[in-house]
């Protein structure tokens, strides 16, 4: 990577939404200099998240539009801002659509990863440095989206959003732990903490679901059990050590009912990755009385509410959530990669399609027809 670009505005191509639910457009961008504690980044593979089509078809939130998506990535440092001291140009980096300032109470607590600096904010599309954006097209600001912007070939990013990786891992592997795949196995291995032989219940088998399905199997559970209203579902869910499915649309009773049958009372932990309400409840009630723990992780509808009865919490159920999987963005995600390096996490599982560049928007197309877990897409092609 030519070091002569340090410090210069590049030009590059970026996929730029123009509009709500449109075709990306592929367009030339410039790039601006990273500033003080910003990163520039070359990306090399991004990935399609679920997230992304959700802000594209601008569905519950204030559209932002134009602007570049993408927040699962894994790329090179191009070069870095006035006061960044650990990263450097050359460096192989994961961006995330959070971050760790480590300065806040948040950070410094052994219990949160939600920095108060760089906590996810969908509705900002500029730096916090200066409140611009770094990339524009003849002059014109396009919009960033969470700090992150990976559909592009180079990106500016804050530093504490950037967990240095180790450069022997492959990046269209672990680009992928940028977002959905940490968020499940860490629900299931940070929060849930099911112990070796219990029994875990999924709730949604989409791909988080099935990286909370892949945490139960590398912490030993004896049963894993599926849970979804799609029935195709199960046949791949079995790669990611799902011992048994239920849908519901096949009972004539709650689903926590069923699932307390056939555990003897109810699983020992569940971990709920659809943010249906519903779900939320069923995934609560089916935990058994005394030590059942449910941890939340779909994001639900922002005027959404659930009741349940509190007696269940007086009968010693435990109701949790998290957030990307309770890992702090720098400090933890080098040590997930590790844990692909070391064979115990299996990635390629969840990759089923790969598309150049230029056809990004066949990545969309996979995913809004429920073809998809991830696609890679890469950015030199």
């Amino acid at each position: 990577m030519a070091p002569t670009t340090a410090g210069q505005v590049i030009r590059c191509k970026a996929a730029v939404a123009w509009e709500a639910g449109k075709p990306l457009v592929i367009e030339e961008v410039e790039v601006a200099p990273p500033q003080a504690n910003e990163v520039r980044l070359k990306i090399l593979f991004t990935a399609l998240c679920h997230t992304d089509v959700y802000f594209w078809e601008a569905k519950g939130q204030t559209p932002l539009f134009p602007r570049i998506f993408g927040h699962e990535a894994g790329g090179i440092v191009e070069s870095v801002g006035e006061g960044v001291t650990d990263l450097k140009p050359g460096d192989h980096v994961l961006p995330v659509f959070t971050g760790e300032c480590k300065e806040c109470r948040h950070c410094k607590s052994e219990e949160s990863n939600m920095c108060d600096l760089l906590r996810i904010n969908t509705d900002r599309g500029v730096m916090l440095n200066d409140g611009k954006s770094r990339f524009s097209i003849n002059g014109k600001p396009i919009y960033h989206f969470v700090g992150t912007s990976t559909f592009s070939e180079y990106t500016v990013v804050h530093v504490g959003c950037v967990a240095k990786i180790n450069p022997a891992a492959p990046l269209d592997k672990v680009c992928v732990l940028s977002c959905g795949i940490s968020t499940g196995l860490g629900a299931t291995l940070n929060v849930a903490k099911p112990s070796k032989g219990s029994s875990v219940a999924i709730f949604g088998l989409g791909a988080v679901g099935l990286a909370a399905a892949e945490g139960a199997r590398l912490a030993g559970a004896a049963r894993i059990i599926g849970v979804d209203l799609n029935s195709k579902r199960f046949i791949e869910a079995k790669k990611f050590g799902v011992t048994e499915f239920v849908n519901p649309k096949d009972h004539d009773k709650p689903i926590q009912e069923v699932l307390a049958e056939i555990t003897g009372g109810g699983v020992d932990r569940s971990v709920e990755c659809t943010g249906s309400i519903s779900a939320m409840i069923s995934a609560f009630e089916c935990v058994h009385d005394g030590w059942g723990v449910a941890v939340l992780v779909g994001v639900p509808n922002r005027d959404d509410a659930f009741k349940t009865h509190p007696i269940n919490l007086l009968n010693e159920k435990t109701l949790k959530g998290t957030f990307f999987g309770n890992y702090k963005p720098r400090s933890d995600l080098p040590s997930v990669v590790e844990m692909y390096m070391n064979k115990e996490l299996e990635l390629e599982k969840f990759i089923t399609h790969q598309v150049p560049f230029s056809e990004i928007n066949k990545a969309f197309e996979y995913m809004l027809k429920g073809e998809s877990l991830r696609c890679i897409i890469r950015m030199d092609a």
